[in-house]
């Protein structure tokens, strides 16, 4: 990282890099390395050890595919546990589905919370403030091995498999969720890049296996994690759910009542058609 540029380090062999306008805030937070600045083309850009996060140009593609999915298709969703997702993104989007009754976040980072709240407004959008928002501060891994509650719909929006996040693809998490799922529930979770990162799905189906049924990934572009669509983890004891008609999920969203910038239920459906260099390397897994 030099004066002006931010060079991303999630790749040995291969990176992007970002103009830095004017860097609003850095420094170590209790678990990791926080920056947050302005880029011309992608506005404010949020970074985690070396690795980029989020950007208010293209969020909306991330959050709204990691939550209407689930949600529409589950079609009932009254309690929704979400684990990271210190940016807000997950939380406005969960909660514009006026149906979802309870929301709960769990985020390690504290200082991420609040410094998203106050440099990258726009992602959650006051959504930190609803009366249906319950924001828990702890280890993901830890609540939900030690959970009680129920939820209908589990979202992990968690950083890559190192550091802080590499818990959150293990399988005693997995585990948990499932335990912390209804009868019917989904579990979601960001799941890297394939074509840069195809062990991370692998690993992720392999050891998804033991605790959920239906095991399969859907995709969605977004621009700022290079490399390739990224892929979405999908996991539920009920396939039915990710193959209902793009008429059934419009009918959903219709009701539901609410506008999106990149999500539709025509991309919904599509979303599950895999890539064939995905689907043979799952296969190898089973």
């Amino acid at each position: 990282m030099s004066d002006n540029r931010y060079l991303e380090t999630l790749y040995p062999s291969y990176g992007q890099s970002f103009a830095m306008e004017e860097v609003l805030f850095r420094a170590p937070t209790e678990h990791q390395e926080l920056i947050i600045f302005k880029n011309e083309r992608f506005g404010r850009v949020m970074a985690l050890d070396g690795v980029i996060q989020t950007t208010e140009a293209d969020e909306f593609i991330y959050h709204e595919m990691l939550t209407h999915v689930p949600i529409l298709a589950h079609g009932n969703a009254k309690r929704v546990l979400i684990i990271g997702g210190g940016d807000g993104g997950i939380l406005r989007e969960v909660l514009r589905h006026e149906s979802v009754e309870h929301v709960t976040q769990v985020e390690i980072d504290d200082q991420v919370i609040e410094m998203c709240k106050q440099y990258l407004p726009n992602h959650s959008n006051g959504a930190f403030d609803n009366p249906r928002a319950h924001i828990v501060i702890d280890d993901g891994k830890a609540f939900v091995m030690n959970c009680t509650e129920k939820f209908d719909v589990i979202i992990s929006d968690c950083t890559d498999p190192i550091g802080p996040g590499e818990a959150l693809f293990e399988s005693d998490f997995y585990r948990g969720c499932k335990n912390c799922l209804t009868e019917g529930g989904v579990f979601v979770a960001q799941n890297g890049v394939p074509f840069m990162q195809p062990d991370e799905a692998e690993t992720t189906k392999a050891r998804l296996k033991p605790f959920f049924a239906d095991r399969t990934f859907y995709c969605a572009p977004v621009p700022t994690y290079i490399g390739g669509v990224m892929s979405l983890a999908w996991a539920s004891d009920n396939a039915e759910l990710r193959q209902l008609s793009s008429e059934v999920i419009a009918e959903r969203f219709a009701k539901a009542g609410f506008k999106t910038r990149y999500y539709t239920p025509a991309v919904h459906t599509g979303a599950f058609a895999l890539p064939q260099f995905l689907i043979d390397r799952l296969d190898a897994v089973e």
